[in-house]
């Protein structure tokens, strides 16, 4: 069975967009970025919601050829056309690099993919994600926290029928104060 890991960049107040899906405080260091496109790179499926998609789908299959371009970017945008992903939308719209569009139940689909042999998942839209969490299919939560207070904005966090209970298995700090938690969900 695979693991299915939630994990985005947050304010301290919870928040994984400010008001206007503003993602500009979340702007990550070097280091915390290569964090994130080396999880990548150890993901072996990505499930996005639309909204999260596009953001994604519009920038990173050209980021490498922008001027400017870091190797650090270049290097994500490769791993990140080339990781195999599943987009969920209830609205039919072309799809690519390496991904498959599913416009039925996804937390069926979800389910099914949970279920199969293989390497380990991540979720992204704070959508998509927290009606997975509110089915019991996220088994991991990563937590990238900015120091920074939003006050408003998309929560990391949905409302939840009852609690989840959580091991904390990793800590780190990043520069800027960002500090990385990671917890397993307790079964």
């Amino acid at each position: 069975m695979r693991t299915l890991t939630f994990g985005m960049n947050v304010s301290l107040d919870g928040y994984v967009a400010a008001p206007g899906d503003d993602l500009g405080w979340g702007v990550p260091s070097d280091e915390l970025f290569q964090w994130w496109s080396d999880r990548v790179a150890a993901t072996e499926l990505s499930l996005y919601g639309r909204r999260l998609w596009e953001t994604m789908s519009s920038h990173w299959p050209t980021a490498d050829q922008q001027p400017g371009v870091t190797p650090a970017e270049v290097e994500f945008a490769r791993r990140w056309c080339a990781m195999p992903k599943v987009v969920f939308s209830s609205t039919e719209r072309p799809v690519d690099w390496n991904t498959r569009l599913v416009t039925g139940d996804a937390l069926s689909e979800i389910a099914r993919l949970k279920a199969e042999n293989g390497g380990p998942m991540d979720i992204g839209g704070a959508t998509l994600a927290a009606a997975a969490m509110r089915a019991g299919l996220v088994d991991e939560l990563v937590l990238a926290t900015a120091p920074v207070v939003l006050g408003g904005g998309v929560p990391y966090f949905p409302a939840l029928d009852s609690r989840i209970d959580l091991t904390l298995v990793e800590t780190r700090e990043f520069p800027g104060g960002v500090l990385l938690t990671r917890y397993q969900v307790r079964r």
